[in-house]
């Protein structure tokens, strides 16, 4: 469902007024299902984890039944699948805010929301593809399952009397981790949205225009996603002994620099909304905010960080978290280059005292600074591409 309203509402964009509204209708009804199944599978995955269905595989190794209910919450979203469903329901909510509120933009917009959704809905799959998997499915059965298939003990037909689950890991038995990952995958989620607005704009060749209904999205993210951030520095301070607000974990990197970069996309947002020069530094930002959050998810949950961060994923699928993210930045830089010359030019220099520079010069600290923490964080991923031990 969200191939099929990715697909009509794309086509709306350039048809005919009549035509365009029957493709927008179409990609509404899409889209709705869309979420309801969304939905479907977070309550029926919530159930399953409540009701301590040992049987599947996700269930038995993320929770266990002397686990205090309140935690279970933190079950769902320990494992990458459960993380995956939580930030493709924020996207699915921020949608059906969208195709209320976007108005014009709702094609656009909502065209590229479900097209991300659709990347990460691969992710939850779970099939081979000529012996290549793609994704994972959250309901495997335990007996079924590559890791448990052969294990004496799943033989037994009556292996579910004496089966308990493995428990949460200790160091997420945290109230933190309750309210944490929820508030970080909304802010997130929120990221989407300027990159949204962004990319449609320059689909549809209106450069300015998408400014002022993308601001409060982006400001909204800034609060929520430093929230997240924030809440993130409070566990690591009380679970992992760090001695201070997480003395540097790169997951905690990869969560920051996002928000660092969305800051700088906001300010220079205010400014183009009314002096439309710097453009390109605009979009520049509001389109890596996003994708920045995507090479996060590719570092925390691809499994190389396993050695170098106490709370990443130690396995996944990295193979097709670099083909989306790859999509992504191949599809947002080819966009901007094709559209670069017919994009708003600065024709005279700000005064060195302007409002405007300054802005601009607090965003590009922001970028430098962003870029220094990125490399530093990516240095697994150098010696992984590179065999070097940097």
């Amino acid at each position: 469902c969200s191939t099929l309203a990715a697909f009509s509402y794309f086509k709306a964009i350039n048809s005919s007024p009549l035509d365009g509204d029957t493709w927008k209708k179409m990609g509404r009804t899409f889209f709705l299902i869309h979420v309801v199944s969304i939905i479907g599978i977070v309550v029926v995955l919530f159930y399953l984890l409540f009701n301590h269905h040992f049987e599947y595989y996700y269930v038995w190794r993320h929770s266990s039944s002397d686990l205090a209910m309140r935690y279970v919450f933190s079950c769902f979203w320990e494992g990458q699948e459960g993380s995956f469903l939580l930030w493709s329901l924020w996207h699915a909510v921020l949608g059906v805010i969208l195709m209320k509120t976007a108005k014009q933009w709702e094609a656009g917009t909502l065209a590229v929301v479900s097209t991300v959704q659709l990347l990460l809905g691969s992710m939850l799959l779970g099939v081979y593809v000529f012996d290549v998997q793609i994704g994972s499915n959250p309901f495997i059965l335990l007996r079924e399952h590559p890791d448990m298939i052969n294990l004496p003990f799943v033989q037994n037909p009556d292996y579910l009397s004496f089966v308990e689950g493995t428990g949460l890991n200790p160091l997420l038995q945290n109230y933190w981790m309750t309210i944490h990952p929820p508030i970080l995958f909304l802010g997130f989620a929120l990221t989407l949205i300027p990159f949204a607005f962004a990319f449609a704009s320059l689909v549809e060749k209106k450069y300015t225009e998408w400014l002022k209904p993308a601001l409060p999205w982006t400001f909204a993210g800034i609060a929520i996603l430093g929230l997240g951030v924030l809440m993130g520095g409070a566990w690591a301070y009380e679970a992992l002994s760090f001695g201070g607000f997480w003395a540097w974990d790169p997951v905690e990197n990869s969560s920051l620099v996002p928000w660092l970069i969305l800051v700088g996309a906001g300010h220079l947002m205010l400014i183009n909304k009314v002096k439309p020069n710097s453009m390109l530094s605009t979009y520049l930002f509001a389109l890596f905010s996003f994708l920045l959050i995507m090479y996060s998810s590719y570092l925390t949950k691809s499994g190389i960080l396993g050695e170098t961060s106490v709370h990443s994923f130690a396995d996944g699928l990295p193979g097709q978290l670099i083909f989306i993210l790859l999509v992504l930045v191949v599809a947002a830089v080819s966009l901007l280059v094709l559209r670069y010359k017919s994009l708003p030019k600065q024709q005279t220099e700000e005064d060195l005292w302007s409002r405007e520079f300054w802005m601009f010069l607090g965003a590009l600290v922001l970028l430098i600074s962003s870029f220094q923490i990125t490399f530093s964080t990516s240095i697994p991923v150098i010696n992984a591409i590179f065999g070097t031990n940097m």
